[in-house]
Formats: C-alpha cells, structure tokens, sequence
C-alpha cells in the first residue's frame, strides 16, 4: 500500500474520529443550554453530596448535571422507571435511577411500579425477566451489546438434550439466563434462594443450569446428587483465591471477606459469607460493627456500598464486568428518547406465559 493511500486512511479515521466527538459535545450543549445555572448548580450539588464517597469531586459532577437533568425530566414526562442493577457506575445509581439492586428484585419492583415504560440499565436477560412479569409494559435495555457469559452458555436446545438423556430429573435454572431457557425448565433460582429451593426439592437427583461454580456449591450444602452444566460467570470465574489470602494478610485478619456463590469453590472455601447481592448488602446492615470488608464479586458492588455506608471501609479485589459496563448515561439518554427497535424487548406470548411458570413456581 502506497503512502497516498495509508495518509488518505489516517485522514478519514482522524475526521471520523471529530466528527463523533462534536456529535458527542453538540449534544451535551444542546441539553445544557436547557436549564438554567441554578438548575445545575443544584443538580450538581446533590450528585456530589452522593458520590464524592468514590472520588467524585465537583467538576466530574458538573459535566454530567445536564444528563442527569435531562433524562430524569423526560421519566417524568414518559412516565417512565429506570432500574439500575448494583454493578452499574454511581452516576447511573445515584444519578437517575429510581431502584437500585439484583437482577429479580428489580423485576418485581417493575411489575409492582405505575410506569408505562421500564428502562433496565443491567444486562438483556434482566430486561426480559422484567418483560416477563410485565409484558403490558414497554421494556427498554439501552445497550444490545449487554449480554452475559452465563446467559449466553446454555440454550433452549440444550435443555430438551437433558431431557431426553435425563428422563424425569427436575431441571433447576439459575436465574442468570435467557427468556427462552427459562421457558423449558422445572424452576428457576436466584443465588439467594437457591440453597433453600434445591435442599427442599422431594428429589434426590437434580440438573443445575447453567453455572458449574455454583453447583459445586450446591454439592457442599445440600445433599443432592447435582448433574451440572459448564458455564461460569466471566467475572466471578476470574476471583482468585490467593487474593484474598494476601488481603488477609495486608489489612489484617479483621477484614471481612463476602463472596458471591458464582465464584469457584477453592475462593468459597476462604470467605466469611457466601451469597447473592443482596445477602452481602443484608450481612453489611446487619454488622455494624464490622469496618472492612472485602467484596469478592462485580466492582460496581463497592461503589454503591461505600456511598450507602461510609462509614464501612471497602477494599478490593473486584472484577470488572464488561457487559454491565455497556450502559451509560449517553445510551440511557437516547433510549429514552428515541429507543431503536432492537432496545425494545419483544418476546413471543408462549414464551412470556412458559417462562413465568418457572418463576412462579420459584416464588411459591
């Protein structure tokens, strides 16, 4: 290739490149000159007062008030809720989110909610559990690209495989799943209820689907025979044990140490607490007199807690997801304006009426 040709590139790269940004700036002008001074200045200080806690200081807050602004003033006109599940970033939580929390919680809060539309700031398969106990509303997920690694390692396929190798064993499915899946299954779980609903069961056999972590769990408190799946979570399977045998020994045998049930066996063997999101939010309530604590799960978990208890001191290790970090105000924004065909979640009828027996069945 000729240096004509790679300069031509790099030019059309570079003007590509100015031309998104100005988009990008435009559109934070054109929402600024919205509101007044006061109005910012007032937005600005209750965002700081939220989130200087993680680092947040006054300018960072001022650059994202006209959003904040902006997309809580079209909820109302809309009449719609946005649902933030704990792993997303404190200015979606603390900025624009009406509910903060796991995955099924938020689903509920949404079929209980006067809203004509929902927009989930989490991942596509939380978007649909929430169509599915609310298929009269409007469901929005703003990025497409938020998917799931346990989500996406089973499918509806795959259950009707175990059920012609496995006749007459009850299939449990980790509510970390596909809408489809969920409609081929005996029952689903979330991580806080899964011990108790499998140790119940009348069977002694069971299929778990689809996260090989937590099974391994599951052999250890129950006594059920556990035929499980291989998919893990990409950020709990990446928590290694060793970093919370060098926390222990850098900030003292005091720490606390709480872990999600998705993490692998050899991390659960080291913990004080294992359990679902809304279990170490529940244990940190219930200790206060506890101050520090380690959080072996997503690092959006520790944003939110150290905003809610700042008192409490949260250390890492966290792991990163890169599919709850998909959503953004920006995307949030543009959803709400103008959501494009593939944001809104449209499930088939039998899919919404199978899927809801399983989570009914849960929930009885």
């Amino acid at each position: 290739m000729s240096i004509y040709y790679v300069l031509i590139i790099i030019f059309l790269v570079i003007s590509l490149s100015i031309r998104l940004n100005f988009r990008k700036a435009n559109l934070s002008w054109e929402i600024q000159m919205r509101f007044t001074t006061e109005e910012i200045e007032k937005e600005t200080e209750r965002l700081l007062e939220n989130m200087q806690h993680r680092g947040w200081d006054r300018t960072d807050c001022e650059i994202i008030a006209p959003l904040t602004l902006e997309i809580n003033k079209l909820k109302k006109e809309k009449n719609a809720v946005i649902l933030a599940h704990s792993y997303q970033t404190p200015d979606i939580v603390f900025g624009v989110a009406d509910y903060s929390g796991d995955s099924l919680g938020l689903s509920k809060i949404a079929a209980g909610v006067d809203a004509d539309i929902i927009v989930f700031a989490g991942v596509v398969f939380m978007a649909e559990t929430a169509k599915i106990l609310s298929p009269e509303k409007t469901v929005i997920v703003p990025s497409v690209d938020a998917g799931c690694s346990l989500a996406d390692g089973v499918t509806a396929e795959d259950v009707r495989e175990l059920r012609e190798k496995y006749p007459g064993v009850p299939i449990v499915l980790y509510v970390n799943s596909n809408a489809d899946v969920k409609a081929e299954v005996d029952v689903c779980v979330t991580s806080a209820n899964v011990e108790k609903i499998v140790s119940e069961m009348p069977e002694d056999r069971i299929i778990f689907l689809p996260d090989k972590n937590m099974a391994n769990y599951l052999r250890k408190v129950t006594d059920k025979e556990i035929i499980d799946w291989d998919a893990t979570c990409i950020v709990h399977d990446n928590i290694r044990p060793d970093s919370i045998t060098e926390f222990r020994h850098v900030f003292g045998e005091d720490v606390i140490v709480l872990a999600h049930s998705e993490c692998p066996p050899d991390v659960l063997d080291r913990v004080d607490m294992v359990g679902g999101t809304g279990d170490m939010i529940n244990f940190i309530k219930e200790h206060p007199d506890k101050k520090k604590y380690m959080l072996a799960t997503e690092c959006g978990l520790a944003d939110r807690l150290a905003i809610e208890f700042p008192d409490r001191e949260f250390l890492g290790s966290c792991v990163m997801c890169p599919y709850m970090k998909q959503n953004n105000l920006r995307n949030i924004l543009l959803a709400l304006q103008d959501p494009k065909p593939e944001q809104i979640i449209d499930l088939p009828p039998e899919i919404i009426q199978e899927a809801k027996k399983s989570l009914e069945k849960m929930v009885a």
